[in-house]
Order: structure tokens, then C-alpha cells, then sequence
């Protein structure tokens, strides 16, 4: 069988990203063996490059991670520039992970509808930076309380209690970043130092 140059660079790394979802889920060759019925040999084959992956093999796979084949496999570029991220809804808000990458600092953009507008303010750890996509957004940070507008950004340590949602009767779209440890936006307004 003939293939492009795009599906075989695809093909090439399946294995290494079936590798990197493993360890990342903290995962031994033998754990995932016993959840997929697949042998140890098969699965570290599989992973350096030296067997072919198949539906029989990646069904399994995908049905232990809990994961679609496309992220298993990564299919090749079909030429639009969508990106097709799932969204995690959490009290109502849609949340749509920027990054799969493990990082200290977490990005995603948010999606907080019209009727999530009563404070209800919460603590926690960590250090959240909020940049407002449309929308008008009101932010209660402690004693304060704040209107921002499209283009504004803010941020807080989020141990102090806060809350944000819409002012008025249209749903909101923000960029957040969050570091749960107290990470910090590092902004650099000039040239790096030598």
C-alpha cells in the first residue's frame, strides 16, 4: 500500500504518542496489558515503532484511555484550521483546555452563560490570571467589585475570595490561566538580559 508523506509522519508517531499518554496516566506496560487484554510484548512494540498499529490494537487502547481514536492515532491535516477541542463543563460553565501538555500553568478559554450571575464567591490555592474575549465580565475579589470590559485582564491570588460571571444578559467568553501552586504570569516588556 501507497502512502502520502503526511500519513506515514502520522503513522511514524503513534507509537511514541501512545508512549507519552501512558506515562503520563502513570501507566507500566503491565497495567495497560491487563486492561486491554493486549500482551506486554505487543504494547512495548507497539510503542517503539516496530509493529504497525490496527483497529484491533487501538480500539482497546482508546476504550481503556477513554480517549477517540483521533487522539490516539493524531490524524493528518485536513487542510482547515479548526481546532476541535471538547469542552469540560463544571457549575455550568464550558471550559475548553488550551493545552494538553502537563504544565504548572493551566490555559483554557471559558464560557460562562447569561444566567451564571449571582456571586458566589470561593477560595482556593493558586494564582489566576482572567484576559475578557466578549462580553462584559464582573469580578468580586474580596471587598472589591469590578466591571471589565472586552480587551481587559486582571489577576489574583485566588485565596482571596472571588468570583466572575456576566454583568447583563449575554454569556461571557474569558482566557484563563491558573496556576494551582501560585505560578505566576511572567510578562516581559523588553529585552531579555544577557
Amino acid at each position: 500500500m501507497d502512502t502520502s508523506p503526511s500519513i506515514a509522519i502520522t503513522l511514524a508517531q503513534v507509537g511514541p504518542r501512545l508512549r507519552r499518554i501512558r506515562i503520563r496516566r502513570g501507566l507500566t506496560l503491565s497495567a495497560l496489558g491487563e486492561a486491554t487484554g493486549i500482551s506486554v510484548s505487543t504494547l512495548s512494540r507497539l510503542e517503539s515503532g516496530h509493529r504497525r498499529a490496527s483497529l484491533e490494537v487501538l480500539l482497546p487502547i482508546a476504550q481503556a484511555y477513554r480517549l477517540p481514536l483521533d487522539e490516539l492515532v493524531g490524524t493528518p491535516e485536513s487542510g482547515t484550521s479548526r481546532i476541535h477541542v471538547g469542552a469540560r463543563v463544571r457549575h455550568g460553565r464550558a471550559r475548553f483546555p488550551l493545552t494538553d501538555r502537563p504544565s504548572p500553568l493551566q490555559a483554557w478559554k471559558s464560557v460562562i452563560p447569561a444566567a451564571q450571575n449571582r456571586p458566589e464567591p470561593c477560595t482556593h490555592e493558586g494564582h489566576e490570571w482572567l484576559y475578557v474575549l466578549s462580553g462584559r465580565v464582573r469580578l468580586v475579589l474580596g471587598d472589591r467589585d469590578l466591571v471589565l470590559e472586552p480587551g481587559e485582564a486582571v489577576e489574583f491570588d485566588t485565596r482571596v475570595p472571588h468570583w466572575f460571571g456576566p454583568v447583563g444578559d449575554s454569556a461571557v467568553e474569558i482566557l484563563n490561566l491558573f496556576g494551582a501552586r501560585g505560578e505566576r504570569v511572567h510578562v516581559r516588556t523588553g529585552p531579555r538580559s544577557r
